[in-house]
């Protein structure tokens, strides 16, 4: 009996595969340390020292499980958000929330609708439960809700996926186009609405929370991965009515929680000055990729998230010659969209000023080199 027969046939067609390759595999494969990690929309900033302090303290408790119904942490979003603790559902990082949605409303070979060229890691689950992707591309380098509400409509999809502001292009809508948006959608239709970047959105791109919290229909998903530092952590949260939330108890890891990461989450909480110094540290640096971009002839677009997307003006052999070269030669790290026309682009991470430094000191060499 061959071993692959022990899986199901949807395992077996399924390629064994890691949605990105990260900077620790592209230093084992290219025998280099990386001396610029700006391609992964971590922080380099990193966590509040209060947060330090309140993972060293936890640290010591490590040996414990944490708390199965994650009762603290919801406690401190509610009142962080003005929202019963009822409508959030507290999982291992928006991935893994991403990967329970799916497998809560899609059964094999039904349609989800998502963008193409968004989010490779939500595919990735939709395609491990079985489910069909309808992707609508991109306009004007955003999300195209107009095609997105027709795909829905079309395929009558239980399920779409829209991330505002997105990645990988760093592009947003309105909230007042937002929750039209989702207004428009079926009541069959689930609305996967992914907020990883909105603590460095502008306000008026983010809907208040009370204005979907009652929909039952929409969930939203945010994290502690980017602003608030703490990407290793692994600590994500969905906001959805109750019944909803409620929902996730019954297929969650219900001991997937780290009690440092959670102790981690809910001191980042808590320090909100931090938030507000480090998001200007991160516009200050995005403003900065923009500056090096044009001053080598490319060109930024406009971004609303912890990274900037640059026009390379050429094809997509082009911006992956620059990935390529920056890491190689110069140990900087950086990736780029998948499919076209998004991956005529670049896309680099904000970080601190040494590794802009480095950036500004790397790219005109390469560009040289390949021009």
């Amino acid at each position: 009996m061959s071993a692959f027969s022990r899986f199901t046939p949807l395992i077996q067609s399924l390629p064994a595969t890691i949605p990105f390759v990260g900077p620790e595999a592209i230093e084992r494969q290219r025998g280099r340390r990386v001396a610029a990690r700006i391609g992964a929309n971590e922080s380099g900033f990193g966590p509040a020292p209060s947060v330090l302090l309140a993972m060293q303290a936890a640290a010591g408790e490590t040996w414990k499980y944490a708390d199965p119904e994650n009762y603290d942490l919801k406690q401190a979003l509610a009142a962080h958000l003005g929202v019963p603790a009822a409508n959030v559902a507290i999982g291992e990082g928006i991935d893994s929330l991403l990967g329970q949605i799916v497998r809560l409303v899609i059964e094999p070979g039904a349609p989800v609708v998502t963008s193409l060229g968004g989010y490779p890691t939500f595919n990735y689950h939709v395609a491990g439960h079985g489910g069909r992707l309808v992707t609508v591309p991109y306009a004007a380098d955003r999300e195209d809700l107009e095609g997105l509400l027709a795909a829905v409509k079309r395929e009558n999809a239980p399920l779409v996926y829209f991330a505002n502001p997105d990645n990988p292009m760093g592009s947003w809508w309105s909230a007042d186009r937002v929750v039209d948006f989702a207004a428009d959608l079926p009541e069959t239709t689930l609305l996967i609405l992914d907020e990883a970047y909105s603590e460095t959105a502008p306000p008026e791109s983010v809907p208040p929370v009370e204005s979907l919290i009652d929909r039952p229909n929409v969930i939203r998903t945010r994290t502690f991965s980017k602003a608030y530092g703490l990407a290793g952590a692994r600590v994500g949260y969905a906001l959805a009515t109750a019944g909803t939330a409620q929902a996730f108890d019954k297929i969650r890891n219900h001991f997937g929680m780290n009690r440092v990461g959670v102790a981690a989450a809910i001191a980042a909480l808590a320090d909100q000055a931090y938030l507000t110094d480090v998001t200007r540290r991160i516009t200050n640096s995005r403003d900065r990729i923009a500056a090096i971009a044009r001053d080598n002839g490319l060109a930024p677009l406009a971004s609303a998230t912890n990274f900037v997307a640059v026009d390379c003006g050429r094809d997509a052999g082009y911006a992956r010659a620059i990935v390529e070269r920056l890491m190689s030669d110069h140990g900087v790290f950086i990736r780029m969209p998948g499919v076209a026309p998004l991956n005529r682009c670049i896309r680099i991470s904000a970080g601190p000023d040494a590794e802009m430094d480095l950036l500004a000191a790397s790219l005109p060499a390469i560009l040289e080199s390949l021009n």
